[in-house]
């Protein structure tokens, strides 16, 4: 059970519609902050505790970069929101990052990662390769994105909250078909439970009532098991989540014993260099990438 403190600092992210994600690592940093400085209460403590906390990720922990500036994110937080105090004369800012060039996939060696999987996990895969979707996006994704008459994909909320539409090859129709079907199995078992509800935005549910249980709304990618909804508090299922994709990914890699770093957003990357390769010009893969409405944007059949 967390302490009244941290509860207070969980419903001002939430109040200001931090993501369940952000608010899992701010908090996380906030408690090793006050857990190093000997269980101090922030308001007691200044810049130098701050310093001394983020030296020792530096130097001691040999924390990323990002890691770092997550870190201060959390800190500058809690003061500003919390303490209601701005921390002045702090000889530590974000830390640069280095760029570095991403990893890229030949078309071969993507397939021969993607055959390695199996069931679920190898339609993710596919869909990451083929969609060029980011690793959550593909996971959120639920039955009423797919349109498999005219082979689009509907993306809800990707980065920066922004909706988009892209194509979906023809090739994964009957795999996706085969998914549709697991969830409705599942989907049924839930209902004959008393069960059924999706996992929603927070406060969804009431809006929408039982369309909660509807088919169209489950996740493609259902999780393995119901949890407790973080927010609502109800008996839901969740979707998959991204580390038992990354688990079953870095096997698939080690057994074909390709020698580059490839993570879920490798195929991400290998599909806009292949869609360059095919034809396409760099403007339209830029566009492709960061509107909201991109259907139009396929110039290339790939």
């Amino acid at each position: 059970m967390s302490s009244p403190y941290l509860e207070m600092i969980r419903s001002e992210l939430r109040t200001r519609r931090y993501s369940i994600q952000t608010e899992k690592v701010y908090l996380y940093w906030i408690k090793y902050f006050i857990l190093f400085n000997d269980k101090k209460h922030p308001d007691d403590m200044g810049s130098h505790n701050i310093e001394r906390f983020l030296n020792n990720l530096a130097v001691n922990k040999q924390v990323s970069a990002a890691t770092q500036n997550q870190a201060l994110c959390a800190i500058m937080f809690l003061y500003r929101y919390i303490v209601k105090r701005e921390i002045k004369g702090l000889s530590y800012s974000f830390t640069k990052r280095e760029r570095a060039l991403p990893t890229v996939l030949t078309h071969e060696e993507a397939l021969t990662i993607i055959n390695k999987l199996s069931g679920k996990y190898r339609l993710i895969a596919s869909i990451l390769y083929g969609c060029g979707l980011r690793i959550n996006e593909a996971l959120k994704l639920r039955v009423k994105d797919l349109n498999l008459d005219n082979n689009t994909l509907f993306v809800f909320r990707g980065k920066g909250k922004k909706d988009r539409y892209t194509l979906l090859p023809k090739s994964l129709n009957d795999n996706l078909n085969n998914q549709i079907e697991y969830v409705k199995n599942t989907h049924s078992h839930d209902l004959a439970k008393g069960y059924g509800l999706t996992s929603l935005p927070p406060a969804l549910l009431r809006k929408y009532g039982n369309a909660a249980k509807d088919f169209s709304w489950q996740y493609l990618f259902p999780s393995s098991t119901r949890c407790v909804h973080p927010y609502d508090g109800y008996i839901c299922r969740h979707h998959l989540h991204e580390t038992s994709f990354r688990k079953q990914l870095r096997k698939a890699v080690l057994a074909v014993r390709l020698n580059k770093n490839v993570k879920a957003h490798t195929f991400r990357h290998t599909f806009a260099t292949q869609l360059l390769v095919n034809g396409c010009d760099i403007r339209t893969v830029q566009e492709l990438f960061r509107f909201k409405n991109n259907r139009a944007l396929y110039p290339c059949n790939w």
